[in-house]
């Protein structure tokens, strides 16, 4: 017994029939009987067929995990920016890329398990009825006549490229550029903000190619805070005066490094600094106490970056020994200053007649990596792996490491069993 089920959406051509298919397995020189009952015939769309809104997106596991707890993915990028795909936690560049050969999309296509009604077939009965197929293959053509069952189906596009997708660093400079454009100074500075460059949380995370995750990372990194509905970060003069003033409460009331009252250091400085901005640093600026409940201590490097900052103002340079030391009296006491705090802030130039440290801002380089390598290398003629990293950290990939990088953009040489990085050109 024959039958052929007709999709009414397949343009009314002609159309395969089940003595087609026993020709062209005959021509084939297949035996029929080895082939299950049921046939799929494909049909390629018609012009009339909208599915030009559909693309092939290669998914990693990830991706595909989030996708299956119901999470949405999204496509970020504006007028003159490379689109990037980002999850809930990952951000990852697109790229278009060419399929050696054509892939078919076809809705309700039916695989070897759901194409067989037979017993023998099925992959539930395992070899329990090896002996009864044998028996069958057996058979001459005449003695079985095998039942087949036609059903067509639509090709709903074919495909000649896919988007790949690989893991890059979340590009936080736009957020930073952003976020520049209305620094705040204080309310009496206020007049001179153009309010049509405030962006509120929602705003700045549709526009800034990262994660949700890691955006929220971005806004802890430039020390953003929400005022009055929007996204600011503070004028720096203005940040480190009022810091200066939280930290001289320590002092003034006697409190050890982790017994800072949050409550009290909001109403000392009312009629000083707004109680929203004071709020916003401290919480930035502290985290609460392992030793005393429902109290916080300043966290030692934020503190020290910025009094660090304040020191190294652009074009100067200072012995070691002379900046350790005007540092570390500049802190509140019971806290240390450590070269390490200066990643991305400043530099140990060892090529003069006399080291030094000076001011060199990661965010003040170029975004471009042969540029920012022309630029680093003007600084300093000489680099070290672990100096170069925090500036070359941005153009890493999970694949893509630091040193690879310099591999391939600078030149290496060893002095006194220490390898160094120089210019290429």
């Amino acid at each position: 017994m024959e039958s052929m089920e007709v999709d009414e959406n397949i343009p009314q051509l002609y159309q395969r029939t089940p003595e087609d298919v026993k020709a062209i397995v005959k021509h084939a020189k297949l035996d029929e009987r080895q082939l299950t009952q049921l046939t799929q015939a494909l049909y390629f769309p018609s012009a009339d067929v909208e599915s030009e809104n559909l693309r092939l997106l290669e998914l990693d596991g990830h991706m595909l995990e989030q996708i299956r707890d119901g999470q949405t993915l999204h496509f970020k990028g504006g007028q003159n920016e490379k689109v990037v795909l980002c999850t809930d936690e990952r951000t990852y560049d697109v790229k278009g890329a060419e399929i050696s050969n054509s892939l078919l999309l076809v809705p309700n296509l039916k695989f070897a398990a759901a194409t067989s009604t037979s017993p023998l077939k099925s992959p539930r009965t395992g070899n329990a009825n090896a002996s009864l197929e044998r028996s069958l293959n057996d058979s001459t053509e005449d003695e079985l006549e095998v039942p087949r069952t036609l059903e067509q189906r639509s090709v709903l596009k074919v495909f000649h490229e896919y988007f790949e997708c690989r893991e890059i660093k979340p590009r936080f400079r736009k957020l930073g550029e952003l976020l520049q454009l209305t620094r705040y100074s204080g309310p009496e500075n206020e007049f001179c903000i153009e309010r049509k460059l405030l962006f509120s949380l929602t705003q700045l995370l549709d526009t800034v190619q990262c994660s949700r995750a890691q955006f929220m990372d971005g806004l802890r990194q430039y020390r953003a805070m929400q005022l009055d509905g929007h996204m600011r970060v503070m004028e720096y003069e203005y940040e480190y005066r009022t810091i200066s003033l939280m930290l001289g409460l320590i002092s003034e009331n006697s409190w050890a490094l982790d017994e800072v009252e949050r409550e009290e250091t909001i109403s000392a400085l009312i009629g000083i600094a707004p109680e929203a901005v004071v709020s916003g640093l401290f919480d930035i600026y502290t985290i609460p106490s392992e030793r005393c409940p429902d109290k916080f201590q300043y966290q030692e490097s934020l503190v020290a970056r910025i009094v660090a900052q304040n020191i190294l103002q652009p074009g100067l340079r200072f012995r070691n020994e002379e900046f350790m030391r005007t540092w570390q009296e500049a802190l509140p006491e019971g806290m240390t200053c450590q070269l390490s705090y200066l990643r991305g802030l400043g530099i140990c130039d060892k090529e003069g007649a006399q080291p030094c440290i000076r001011s060199l801002s990661e965010e003040q380089l170029p975004t471009s990596i042969n540029d920012r390598m022309r630029a680093l290398f003007k600084t300093k003629q000489k680099w070290t792996l672990d100096e170069m990293e925090p500036y070359m950290e941005c153009f890493t990939t999970p694949t893509l490491s630091v040193s690879t990088l310099l591999a391939k953009h600078a030149r290496s040489l060893t002095e006194g069993g220490v390898r160094y990085y120089v210019s290429k050109h």
